[in-house]
């Protein structure tokens, strides 16, 4: 995929911008090896501030009945909370509370899409307690309602985002 990339001139050398391809101008983290693995997942922001993180959906991203893997979507909500949440982090954070509902199931092909808002900060972390994902370009079918709490670690976790 780093082919496919380039860095962004910015004081996170391991965010990427996508230089060809249906993300072409999109974002996405090299540094974790999971995502990497299992995605690639993108965000871009929006005029007016907004996040909007996307993949579509691949054969590796689905399980035994063909639909996408409830772990895949709760992976893809996880990067989406930091995606939502990374224009108010001041340093590096993990996730420590996530919880998400299923809604409906997605396929092979399908355009997943998440948007959301960092709905308040507790001493200074954002929360992102409002996300959904969705099925398809206009994005009218919830498959997942998520929400979580981020926790910035300081010098615990140097590069994470």
């Amino acid at each position: 995929m780093h082919e496919l990339t380039k860095p962004t001139p910015s004081r996170r050398p391991d965010l990427h911008i996508a230089t060809e391809g249906e993300f072409k101008g999109w974002r996405t983290w090299i540094r974790d090896s999971f995502e990497s693995h299992i995605g690639p997942f993108w965000h871009r922001i929006e005029d007016g501030g907004s996040v909007r993180s996307a993949f579509r959906v691949e054969k590796k991203h689905l399980n035994g009945a063909g639909n996408v893997h409830g772990g895949c979507f709760m992976a893809f909500a996880d990067y989406c909370l930091f995606a939502i949440a990374t224009q108010e982090l001041d340093g590096p954070a993990v996730t420590t509370n996530f919880s998400c509902d299923f809604l409906d199931a997605a396929r092979e092909g399908d355009l997943i899409e998440c948007a959301g808002e960092v709905m308040e900060r507790l001493g200074g972390v954002p929360q992102d307690r409002v996300g959904q994902v969705v099925v398809g370009e206009v994005a009218e079918d919830r498959v997942l309602g998520h929400g979580g709490l981020l926790r910035v670690v300081r010098g615990e976790l140097d590069g994470l985002r």
